[in-house]
């Protein structure tokens, strides 16, 4: 009896170790939000402008091994969208931009990870998901770059877009000639264990 009873704790303690061991490998990085950034550039009157998101979060599941188990979310908060100039960022959250009233939240989940063909292992990915911006869905590819800087893991991406595709940009604010209809949203995201 005290031989069986030994081998199940045994046989328990390995389990439960190995589950501990596998949960503390899937956990989410956490995300260096006063290190990390989510920009907008786009050309008004044939000139760029950048602005930026103040506030996001970014949940990072990230296995270099098997990138395709890996899962990866940002929410970005668009009254945080920051032009530079209080009458331009309060004019973009109104209804014929981003609508920030019905539509507060953007948000991106990846659908597949896979590493790039031909690129060094556990530097370069291609990334496929869905964006949504002022209640319009569209899935989206873009190249994502990782690199590790000590304990933290850096993940830079750029993704381009057209806003009309969101109706970012109504009645009047269609025409392209005034701001065009590509947009590039890059992040670089910094996370820690």
């Amino acid at each position: 009896m005290k031989i069986r009873s030994a081998l199940y704790r045994s046989i328990f303690t390995g389990a439960a170790a190995a589950c501990l061991s596998l949960s503390a490998l899937a956990a989410p990085l956490k995300t260096d939000i006063a290190k990390s950034t989510v920009t907008v550039v786009f050309k008004q009157l044939n000139v760029p402008v950048e602005a930026k998101f103040k506030k996001f979060t970014a949940t990072i599941d990230f296995n270099s091994a098997q990138p395709e188990s890996s899962k990866a979310s940002v929410e970005i908060d668009v009254p945080s969208f920051d032009l530079g100039e209080a009458e331009y960022n309060k004019e973009v959250l109104k209804k014929e931009w981003f609508n920030a009233a019905q539509f507060p939240k953007a948000t991106f989940v990846a659908s597949s990870i896979k590493a790039t063909a031909g690129a060094p292992a556990g530097s370069k990915y291609d990334v496929t998901g869905k964006l949504t911006i002022k209640g319009k869905t569209a899935e989206v590819r873009f190249p994502l770059s990782v690199k590790k800087e000590g304990t933290t893991q850096v993940f830079d991406g750029a993704l381009p877009i057209k806003r009309l595709t969101f109706n970012i940009g109504e009645g009047e604010w269609k025409d392209t000639s005034m701001v065009a209809d590509e947009v590039t949203i890059k992040f670089h995201v910094v996370t820690t264990p």
